[in-house]
């Protein structure tokens, strides 16, 4: 027996409608081929890979984040954290491929290669697509209290089974209700020595892609939950209970998930407009300084607060009009020369960032942002306060 999904009461009824309007206003931009959304688009899924490692400790910058996106070398992150970035990149560019595969079908051997890909950078630690061959517990890093353990080794292969005939079985359940249950099944199972929260997290992003919701950089809510982990452990530590106990009541972790795509959701449709008011901002000062068309692949990425490096540069212009470092040099010395760049560091560390103008444009979109609140409609334990938003409207780090 897995944890089951909660009867849905009408409260459940009006959240997900609020969550499907914002997708409907959503798929016009996914379907955009336009470049600043393929810009977009490269940094939600960014946000989205550097979240969900945040929360199991492998922090990188965006920028870095951005880099593993494009398969570009980090700039800054260390070894077992670009590692740990890089294996969960493959494992979801794999999901990806998977979205609209017609045939697709949830096997254990999915689930294990999804893990192989994570965890292959540690193969002691994570004995990478192998369910683990013991008892498991979740400990309290502060505090080194057990918090959580999983049910027994031998019942793994069984439980997993029974998770995917779940997933495959016809049903009325709403996709987003399912991939939350998915998410929460994994998770408490703990198939695996190491990377179960990264796999639960990537499950719940393959459920709502392959039913075609959106497109995974708009559904996911990675980047949510690694903004907001205290109330997400804590979540999963109420429906948990320490140990392996589906018969356990589902609702709260039910209604906190509703919130997070809720939130997620309206950050995502919020920075989609913006994005696109500052790319035509940043197109007329191109033109007014006759810079060359292309150099609105740098400005637009100082713009949303991301730092400019020769090879970021040509990155971004690699499927489009690849250039020459040469090149590139010679494009950002013009751009700075402009104002509109501003060049720090020196060597094998220089770079730039949003000149005057440019960061007046950036504060200028975003004047008069109210916060994100859900209004109490997704609270999930009945008694706390509405959720407040924690994400990153648009700024990549502090300017």
């Amino acid at each position: 027996m897995i944890f089951r999904t909660p009867p849905l009461r009408p409260e459940d009824g009006a959240a997900i409608e609020r969550i499907n309007r914002l997708m409907r206003q959503l798929r016009p931009y996914v379907a955009d081929r336009r470049r600043w959304m393929g810009a977009v688009r490269r940094v939600l899924a960014a946000r989205a890979i550097q979240g969900s490692n945040s929360i199991e400790g492998f922090d990188v910058s965006v920028e870095d984040a951005v880099a593993a996106v494009e398969g570009e070398p980090p700039v800054e992150a260390r070894s077992e954290d670009w590692s740990a970035v890089m294996g969960y990149r493959r494992a979801m560019t794999f999901i990806l491929q998977l979205a609209d595969d017609p045939h697709f079908r949830y096997t254990p051997e999915l689930v294990r290669s999804l893990h192989y890909m994570m965890t292959e950078y540690a193969l002691l630690e994570a004995s990478p697509g192998r369910w683990r061959p013991g008892p498991i517990w979740v400990r309290n890093d502060a505090t080194g209290e057990v918090v959580y353990e999983g049910p027994e080794a031998e019942s793994v292969p069984g439980l997993v089974d029974e998770l995917l005939e779940q997933l495959t079985a016809p049903t009325s359940v709403p996709t987003v209700i399912q991939a939350a249950m998915a998410h929460l099944n994994l998770v408490m199972i703990h198939p695996f020595r190491d990377g179960n929260g990264r796999m639960s997290r990537a499950l719940q992003t393959l459920v709502m892609v392959r039913d075609g919701v959106l497109a995974a950089e708009f559904c996911s809510i990675e980047e949510y939950l690694g903004r907001n982990s205290s109330s997400y452990y804590n979540v999963l530590a109420e429906v948990g209970q320490g140990h392996w106990s589906p018969a356990g009541n589902t609702r709260p972790w039910i209604r906190y998930c509703l919130g997070a795509h809720y939130i997620q959701l309206a950050s995502v449709l919020r920075r989609v407009k913006e994005s696109e008011a500052i790319w035509s901002d940043v197109e007329r000062l191109i033109e007014a300084h006759h810079l060359p068309e292309r150099a609105i692949a740098a400005l637009f990425d100082s713009a949303i607060g991301l730092r400019v490096r020769n090879a970021s540069y040509r990155s971004r212009l690699k499927d489009d009009q690849p250039i020459s470092l040469r090149l590139a040099s010679s494009d950002l010395a013009a751009i700075a020369a402009a104002g509109l760049l501003v060049p720090k560091g020196t060597r094998r560390w220089a770079y730039y960032e949003a000149g005057p103008a440019i960061r007046e444009i950036r504060l200028r979109r975003r004047a008069n942002r109210a916060p994100l609140t859900t209004d109490g409609l997704f609270d999930p334990l009945g008694e706390a306060p509405p959720m407040q938003a924690e994400l990153l409207p648009l700024e990549t780090h502090a300017s």
